[in-house]
């Protein structure tokens, strides 16, 4: 049995991004820039769903894992412009993101893999896959590629 407290089924990673939350906020809200800042290497491109994503818009996403295609439909959960975006598809995982204004016009930004909503079974199951840590590799790379995309991003408008 599974006694891993709730808590412990949050994977995260945090990056300081020089740029606006506002130019942060519009690439992870926006579907078809995912494959641009995606670390994991599991998302190939959007295949359908609005331009800026907002609460309850839904998108879908081709991807690869483990060497296998398929596609996802993915529903916004939570939504604040430029401070929160969360999707999940048919699982009760959840990708978070939260954005927070820094000094000097920069963006804290909290990338999360939530699990926390399975059951014991469930969350152990992801566990044994190697779910949490394979996506705190995703995270770390997928801020890396977020931040170089809304710097570069921040210049070309500024």
């Amino acid at each position: 049995m599974d006694d891993t407290p709730e808590e412990s089924r949050l994977v995260s990673g945090r990056t300081t991004i020089e740029a606006p939350a506002g130019v942060v906020f519009a690439i992870v809200a926006d579907p078809r820039a995912h494959a641009r800042i995606d670390g994991s290497g599991s998302v190939r491109h959007t295949i359908d769903g609005p331009v800026r994503l907002s609460k309850g818009a839904v998108f879908g996403v081709s991807m690869r894992l483990f060497g296998v295609p398929y596609t996802i439909r993915n529903r916004v959960v939570e939504f604040e412009p430029d401070r929160l975006i969360a999707w999940r598809h048919f699982g009760a995982h959840r990708w978070r993101y939260e954005l927070e204004p820094g000094a000097a016009g920069s963006t804290e930004v909290t990338e999360t893999f939530d699990y926390s909503r399975y059951g014991p079974v469930w969350a152990a199951g992801l566990r044994l896959a190697g779910f949490p840590e394979r996506n705190r590799a995703g995270i770390t790379a997928t801020l890396v590629r977020l931040k170089r995309a809304a710097e570069s991003d921040a210049r070309a408008v500024g």
